[in-house]
């Protein structure tokens, strides 16, 4: 499986950002899609994930801010991330899970700065 993010950028607090991320290869279901972040000297720490059911999970530091949703069709996975804030700085990665094993995209940076 390969993932394949996108959407990233620099965004002023406050602001909007959108991230994708495509899966392609032996995509099984059920499946579970996510996001995870890694700011500088810190650990990666989990986001949001959701089920190929719709099932989602938040981390407490976005909920209400940021959404998680994906199109099956597309074996695609989006974060809406609203509210920005200076801390949700990161280097965020996408993440599939089927079958017991579990693949990583290759990281998208995610800047917010004034």
């Amino acid at each position: 499986v390969q993932l394949q993010a996108s959407g990233g950028g620099l965004v002023q607090p406050g602001g909007s950002l959108r991230l994708s991320c495509a899966a392609s290869g032996s995509i099984f279901s059920p499946n579970l899609m996510g996001w995870y972040r890694q700011a500088p000297e810190k650990p990666r720490e989990f986001v949001a994930s959701i089920t190929s059911g719709g099932g989602t999970k938040y981390a407490d530091s976005v909920k209400g801010r940021f959404t998680i949703s994906r199109d099956n069709a597309k074996n695609t996975v989006y974060l809406q991330m609203d509210s920005l804030k200076p801390e949700d700085t990161a280097v965020y990665y996408c993440n599939y899970i089927a079958r017991a094993v579990s693949y990583w995209g290759q990281g998208t940076q995610v800047t917010v700065s004034s």
